[in-house]
């Protein structure tokens, strides 16, 4: 029976054995322990943070612009990009249609998948640009 004498009492329920706060989340130290950020240090790390956030979405919008004809080097309006951006979408799915109709004019098949994800695709654009119109644009 060395098994008994490895482990903890019963009766305790374990949550005596272990100090206040503790937990395997921070690796057993309690919680008075791990130091606190200042108020500066949380600032700064707000800061940066927010810095980092608006960095992904400048990257975001340059990207717009690499994939979006018409808007290569342009200075950038984020307003002017997303419309046309939406433009260009529009255009995309048009010419997606137009072309299954023609595939299945001259007799060839388009997969069911296919019509339902454009469907879905122009449905969405419909309902973002009925959701933006009252947004004062």
């Amino acid at each position: 029976m060395s098994s008994a004498t490895s482990t903890p009492p019963t009766g305790g329920g374990g949550a005596d054995t272990q100090p206040f706060g503790a937990s395997a989340a921070n690796g057993g130290l309690d919680a008075a322990e791990k130091p606190r950020l200042t108020e500066e240090e949380k600032k700064q790390n707000h800061i940066a943070s927010e810095q980092k956030r608006r960095q992904a979405i400048r990257e975001g919008f340059d990207r717009l612009c690499e994939l979006v004809p018409g808007l290569e080097g342009m200075g950038r309006s984020e307003g002017i990009v997303l419309q046309r951006t939406v433009e260009f979408m529009r255009t995309q799915l048009q010419e997606r249609r137009e072309l299954i109709e023609r595939v299945e004019s001259n007799g060839g098949l388009v997969g069911d998948e296919l019509k339902k994800e454009m469907l879905y695709e122009e449905e969405s654009l419909r309902r973002n640009a009925a959701h933006g119109k009252g947004k004062g644009r």
